[in-house]
């Protein structure tokens, strides 16, 4: 195989873990670049060598894996960004790992401590790719995008045209992606040292822990003859039905997990494996809930002529198959080699609680297919109850700093779920707020009989 190029924007343990550790292992690029404007980071890598280290979270110990042969460059850097744009240009995989779709057209080309805004400017992420994709290159590129957005693709594709440029499909294709892979950064020097993980580099104090599930999914690619470096990647014909079940399944139920842990106590998701409640919360959740949902949706009946449905033929969206799916997630979410934290997992609170998000995402598509989200209120009425814990911290209005989640009544219960929403409604937005206001009872039983002190 022709040698590869390949450029990822964002150096987290995503990026670190996933991308450039396929592409390094894969034998297929002459050259692996990483764009970060965390010059510390940058400095550590480069005193390095250019190799950094990844923790690896298996079912029953942890692995760290070198890899070698990385060069990271600051777009913030007047060389560095003269180097990238060179790289772009010659580039034939390209990842973006950035915090959400919003960052790929402002401020500076990765977020961190310096930014300029919301506004687009020459160094965002699309005003890069651009230039470099309209240079005259005789291979062509794919783009793997891996924000958590089932759209994220499209909304790249649509950024970069912005500059004014003409794609190609023969030539570019932007790819979006199901990233089923759990990953964190330990910054607890402690927990480093206690769990002998290896940092990212010497002088940098802070490791990357990824868990070892791969099964990556991404778009099939359509550019005729090209054969990607990164060859472990499973192509879909169509990816929507999978990136639903990613985000009204997996993000759904870490979620519920993460909110039910925090209103009881627990510090790491691990926990909840000894907690057989919550635990058969989350997996009633996911198969009755969830699952039944999605399969209603994306099931190919017998009887049905050939359409969507029925070309998806996905063994995910039967019931065998989305039970060993949920299972398997279960398991891997309380992985104490991961070690997950429940304050990681439960963070971006109000993000989470959207009207189209996870949670309440989740609940509407439940609704729609007949299916009572009982316990997906649950989760939801649990966010509530973190929300509240840090009501300046999620920017919660004066007016609805309500204090203790015990004490809400309804009233107060639907004025929360209208701010998070935004003023957002839809067709069942009186029955979401009635299952969570009902909820309300039986999380006051669950922390008091089934969680820790």
């Amino acid at each position: 195989m022709a040698a590869h190029i390949f450029t990822g924007f964002g150096f987290g343990p995503i990026q670190a873990g996933l991308f450039v550790k396929e592409a390094f292992q894969s034998g297929n690029f002459s050259r692996i670049v990483a764009v970060e404007i965390d010059q510390q980071l940058v400095d550590a890598v480069r005193a390095n060598n250019g190799s950094y280290y990844v923790n690896v979270a298996k079912a029953d110990g942890i692995d760290i894996l070198k890899i070698d042969h990385v060069e990271l460059l600051n777009p913030n850097v007047p060389r560095d960004n003269q180097i990238l744009r060179q790289v772009l240009a010659e580039s034939t995989e390209i990842a973006t790992c950035l915090p959400s779709v919003d960052f790929y057209d402002c401020g500076s080309a990765i977020p961190g401590r310096v930014f300029t805004g919301w506004k687009p400017v020459p160094s965002s992420v699309a005003s890069l790719m651009a230039d470099g994709l309209k240079s005259s290159r005789a291979k062509a590129t794919i783009i793997y995008t891996a924000e958590n957005n089932n759209h994220a693709a499209e909304i790249l594709q649509a950024a970069v045209l912005k500059k004014f440029i003409a794609l190609s499909p023969e030539r570019v294709q932007f790819l979006n992606t199901v990233i089923g892979k759990m990953s964190r950064v330990v910054a607890n020097p402690a927990e480093i040292a206690e769990r002998k993980l290896a940092t990212i580099a010497p002088g940098i104090k802070r490791a990357f822990l990824v868990e070892q599930f791969n099964r990556i999914l991404v778009t099939r690619i359509r550019i005729s003859n090209f054969e990607p470096g990164i060859e472990v990647f499973i192509e879909k014909d169509d990816l929507l039905p999978l990136e639903e079940a990613k985000l009204f399944g997996h993000n759904a139920i870490h979620a519920l997990l993460g909110f039910i842990a925090a209103a009881c106590g627990y510090s790491r998701m691990t926990e909840l494996a000894d907690d057989p409640a919550i635990m058969q919360i989350a997996r009633k959740a996911f198969l009755q809930e969830s699952g039944a949902a999605l399969i209603k949706k994306y099931a190919c009946p017998t009887d049905e002529p050939l359409g969507r449905r029925a070309q998806l033929r996905d063994e995910l969206f039967t019931e065998a198959g989305f039970r060993d799916y949920a299972e398997d997630l279960l398991q891997r979410m309380t992985n104490p080699y991961l070690a997950d934290t429940v304050a990681r997992v439960s963070r971006d609170v109000v993000r989470k609680l959207g009207l189209n998000e996870r949670i309440f995402g989740t609940m509407r598509l439940a609704l729609e297919y007949g299916v009572e989200p009982t316990n997906m209120a649950l989760g939801a009425m649990a966010g509530i109850a973190v929300l509240l814990e840090a009501p300046e911290q999620n920017n919660l209005p004066g007016d609805l700093h309500f204090g203790d989640w015990h004490r809400l009544d309804d009233a107060k219960i639907e004025k929360i779920i209208i701010w998070l929403w935004a003023g957002q409604t839809c067709k069942y937005t009186p029955q979401i707020i009635k299952y969570v206001q009902n909820a309300q009872e039986h999380l006051k039983e669950l922390t008091k009989e089934d969680c820790t002190d």
